[in-house]
Order: structure tokens, then sequence, then C-alpha cells
């Protein structure tokens, strides 16, 4: 042990990476008989690898029978000092990696971050995207600004709306939204849905936020500063390929990971020269476009309307582009450079959710999935094919869409399945 605790003496650090590790050697003297009593086999030579190794000893080997009540607090404190240190290593790669071993890396946290199910969330924010949230049900938008409710039904929201930033604490926020979506929707105008976005695109959203808070008279114990971590979820939603989406937690740590000063959840400057202008200095942000491939036509508008979970067309369709939507989203999944603990997948809202409704005792009759408003499947179709800009083969596609719904898809969905598939 006394070995791997001092192997970082002969690396290669990094300012950020020595200062980390002269903190955590202010945290092993209460410990260090603890420390010492764990038996090592594994000396890794990089810094990553050791932060690695000794988080994995720490929250396994450790016995913690031997440890008195005093010392919870620096192992606390250590293992936190550690987990910097793993983020920061993983961000020094993600500041000089190209596109592929961006690409790979990414896909090697499926597991551990929960790829599949934050693409499903970012897949399904895609659908609403062009809508305003003033005309999205109550749980669409909470859905898109990050805050999840037990009124998000896991047969429709097979994923966990809080992922990359929940906004559940932003408590001025949720009313505001609730009172005046359609100002929300002013503002997220400013910020266009193709293209780069620029600083003054920016700037007016911005202002359009700030102004929303301006109006807002608050109860004695409210705060209306408008935060920048709410407004970010909303603009990473808006444009994942763009934007990083932060919270309260994440600031401190992405700052470190980017090499930049930390600013607070008020600094808009900020976040826009120094964490926006950082990301996009890096190779596999400026990656092109990958080409889309297009899916076969071999994929049966029945096989459409017979799949209704999980493991269903639209993963035939996720997989065909899977390094194209990797692309499109990659601005907010720098999320998967933090450290994760290795239940993080299962602490999920849907995950938890869909768990709690499965131990359920068998009742009489198996609810449905909850549906959104009074019409029928047959009603919100034909709503949505009166749009006289929907091409021919999605008019035809009638009874299609109608199956995708009653299995609890939302019309926008459905459509854009048929859109990926045959459009």
């Amino acid at each position: 042990m006394k070995k791997l605790l001092s192997l970082p003496v002969n690396m290669s650090l990094s300012e950020a990476e020595n200062q980390i590790y002269q903190n955590f050697l202010k945290y092993v003297p209460p410990l260090s008989l603890n420390l010492m009593a764990v038996k090592v086999e594994n000396r890794p030579n990089d810094f990553l690898g050791w932060c690695g190794e000794l988080i994995r000893l720490c929250r396994e080997d450790l016995n913690m029978d031997l440890m008195e009540d005093e010392q919870f607090v620096p192992l606390k404190k250590l293992q936190g000092v550690l987990e910097t240190g793993f983020t920061t290593s993983q961000f020094k790669m993600a500041r000089i990696a190209p596109w592929p071993i961006f690409l790979g890396f990414i896909e090697e946290q499926n597991t551990l971050h929960a790829l599949d199910e934050r693409l499903r969330l970012l897949n399904y924010v895609e659908t609403l995207r062009e809508q305003p949230l003033a005309e999205l049900p109550i749980e669409d938008r909470l859905a898109f600004a990050g805050k999840h409710t037990s009124d998000h039904d896991y047969g429709v929201y097979n994923f966990d709306v809080e992922w990359f930033a929940s906004t559940k604490g932003a408590k001025v926020f949720h009313i505001l939204l609730e009172q005046s979506p359609e100002k929300f929707d002013g503002a997220l105008a400013h910020i266009p849905l193709t293209g780069d976005v620029t600083y003054d695109d920016y700037l007016k959203f911005v202002a359009d936020y700030k102004a929303i808070f301006a109006e807002y008279t608050p109860e004695k114990s409210q705060n209306n500063t408008p935060p920048l971590a709410a407004a970010t979820r909303l603009l990473a939603m808006r444009r994942p390929d763009q934007f990083i989406a932060l919270n309260n937690n994440k600031i401190d740590i992405i700052c470190q990971g980017l090499s930049i000063a930390k600013f607070k959840n008020t600094d808009f400057s900020s976040y826009w020269h120094d964490a926006i202008g950082t990301l996009r200095t890096f190779a596999w942000w400026n990656q092109a476009e990958p080409e889309l491939v297009q899916v076969s036509d071999t994929v049966e508008a029945s096989d459409i309307a017979e799949a209704t979970e999980e493991e269903s067309v639209e993963v035939v369709v996720q997989n065909e582009n899977r390094e194209h939507t990797l692309w499109k989203n990659r601005a907010v999944l720098i999320d998967l450079f933090l450290f994760a603990d290795v239940d993080l997948a299962e602490n999920s809202n849907y995950i938890r959710a869909r768990d709690k409704a499965l131990n359920k005792a068998p009742t009489k009759s198996k609810a449905a999935p909850k549906r959104r408003g009074k019409e029928t499947a047959e009603m919100l179709v034909d709503k949505a094919l009166a749009a006289e800009d929907l091409p021919e083969y999605i008019q035809g596609k009638r009874d299609t869409l109608i199956n995708q719904v009653k299995a609890g898809k939302s019309v926008e969905q459905a459509i854009g399945l048929i859109r990926a598939i045959f459009g």
C-alpha cells in the first residue's frame, strides 16, 4: 500500500493532477493504519488508473468494521478527491481525443453511464423540439426541462428525464415554467435548431431568460435570481450538439475537467466563453457530420405496428445510425467523462419506477400506460395528418400510426419513426 500511495510522485502529472494528489495526501494520515491493512495487487502507472484503483480499494477492500467513527469523514473526503482526480484525468483525454477515440470511449461507458437510456431521452426530446413548450403536455414539458414526477409513466417514458442535469431543485424556475411556458419559448426561439449557434443568439436567449425572472415577484423564502444551471438544461435539450448541461454539483467538476476557472450558477458569460468556448476547441467536437445511413425499406410497416417493447424498431433505426446519433448529441454527452458509481445506472428514476411497478402485488386489472389527454388515438393521428407539410408516405400510414399511439407512443414519436425508416 505504501508503494501504491507514493506512485504519483514518479508520474508526469499536470498542475491540476498534482494539486489533487496533494489534497489526497491531507486525508491519508487519519486512515494510514487502515489503508496499510489492505492487500494491494494492482499498481497502475498512470494517474487515471491510480485513482480508479484506490477508489475501488476504499469501497471494496477497506475493512469498515475496523474504522472509528471519526475516520469516516476523512474517508469520504479522500474518496471525493480521488473521484475528482479520476474525472480530471478523463477530461485530459477528452481535450485531445480525435473523433474515433471519443466515439470508442463513449460506447465503452454504455453500461456504467446508461448510455442507451440517455439516448432514449435525447431521441424522445428530439420529437418535441419543434413544438412550443406551451403546447406540450406537462409531462413532456418536464421531460424537456429535467424534472421527474410520478406522472412520468415508465411505460411511456422509458428513460429518466433527469439524465444530464436535474432541475427539480429550481423551484422558481418551475413556477415560472408552469405559469408562462410561452415566455421560455420566446427565449429558446433565439437558438436555431440547425447550424451554428452564435454568441449573439446566446445573448438574446439570456436576455429573454433573465427577463422572465425579473418580472417575477417572489415570496420571502424564494430567490428570483435566474439560475444558469436550469438555462443550460433548456439549451442542451434544444441543441445537444452545442451545449453542456450543468447543475450545481457539476459546475465545479466540469470546470476542473475543462481546466477553466470555476464560475457561479449565475455567470452566463463564463459559461459561454470558458465552458462552451473550450468545448469548441476539441477535435472530436469539430468532427464533420457523419454520413446518415439510409435504413432499408425491408423494415415493413407491420414491424412498426407490432413494436411496443423497448427492443423495438427504434433499436433497429438507432443502431443503423448510431454514430450519427452520438455526433448530433456530442456536446451533452461530455457527461460520460465524469466519474460514475457502479450503481449510477440502477439509480435511474425510470429503473426505480419500473422495478417498483413490477414488484407490486398483482391487481385484478392491469393498468395501461397513462394516456395524455382525452382524445382517442384516432383523433390524435387524424389531427396530426391534417398538417399540410406531411409527405404522402406518412399520410398513407394512418393505421400504423394509430397502432403506435395505442401502444403508448406520442404521435410525434410515431411520425418520427416512420420518417427515420421510410423518409
